[in-house]
């Protein structure tokens, strides 16, 4: 059978790509990509991207592609879930839902040496981010992924990020590559919110309650609040009173962060060795006189 002429254009691929991608190759993925779409992209993930994954928080573009992927294939990408251990019960009520309702297992990683929030606070203190936001972004977030993607081999994640977001994720490619070489699909780069609702509703799609209960985006809970009257901002709401915050650390540069916070972990250990074994007052020799005889 003769060939139609857009089959003839349109660009080849290797059945699995070589990593790492050229920046030719990668900006010649998008060129293709950028056009189709998100059940096509990830149609295309599935059959050309080795070791990918699905790294999320069971926010609304998550949960699409989660289902998108559950009508493409009948062997998904395996999902990865960052347990802060500072979720809201709605959202583990969630995971717990997604699980029963798609079959699936979901890999969860915790902050390293930490099962419960009394672990984490014996190590680091109460109300961590409230003393350094950045490094709590490492510890309960970075450092749990950077471990799952060592662990399980992981190549490539699926996000849930869109260009219509804003701020850092305003130029957002199909497929980028972050510092340490790890390629981050976003298969709904270019919908935008109503889209993306369109979708949950008309095919039923389980969703956080908070979301009902006047959240719109939906992190950790001592970060999250209601968005007030009059403010539509796609992830109002997160980090409130904290405009200059955009991202939890996942998608900034890994190396910086990890030094900065590394250095940070290191001061307060010493920190807090040298509180320890300085006298107290209670301990402390006393000065004494005597009255002269």
């Amino acid at each position: 059978m003769p060939t139609s002429t857009s089959d003839a254009s349109k660009p080849t691929f290797d059945k699995s790509l070589k990593l790492p991608l050229s920046q030719e190759e990668l900006d010649r993925i998008n060129a293709y990509l950028r056009d189709l779409t998100p059940e096509q992209i990830l149609a295309w993930a599935v059959d050309h991207i080795p070791g990918l994954y699905q790294t999320t928080a069971f926010g609304l573009t998550g949960l699409v592609a989660i289902d998108m992927l559950s009508k493409i294939t009948s062997n998904p990408p395996p999902l990865i879930f960052i347990d802060t251990l500072y979720h809201f019960p709605e959202t583990y009520e969630l995971v717990e839902e997604v699980k029963m309702r798609y079959n699936r297992d979901v890999h969860v990683y915790k902050p390293a040496g930490c099962d419960t929030v009394e672990d984490f606070e014996k190590r680091y203190g109460q109300k961590f981010w409230e003393t350094d936001e950045t490094t709590y972004d490492y510890v309960v977030k970075v450092e749990p992924a950077r471990r799952a993607y060592e662990e399980l081999g992981v190549k490539a994640v699926i996000t849930g990020r869109r260009a219509s977001q804003g701020a850092d994720r305003a130029n957002l490619q199909p497929l980028e590559v972050d510092s340490t070489g790890l390629l981050k699909l976003n298969p709904l780069f270019a919908w935008t919110f109503p889209f993306v609702q369109w979708y949950i509703d008309e095919n039923k799609v389980p969703r956080n309650k908070l979301l009902d209960q006047g959240y719109r985006s939906v992190g950790d809970w001592h970060s999250t609040v209601k968005s007030g009257e009059g403010d539509q901002g796609e992830r109002a709401g997160r980090w409130a009173g904290k405009a200059d915050k955009t991202e939890c650390g996942l998608h900034v540069d890994y190396f910086k962060m990890k030094a900065a916070a590394e250095r940070k972990l290191k001061e307060k250990t010493l920190t807090e060795q040298t509180q320890e074994s300085a006298p107290s007052a209670s301990t402390a020799p006393s000065l004494q006189t005597s009255a002269a005889a």
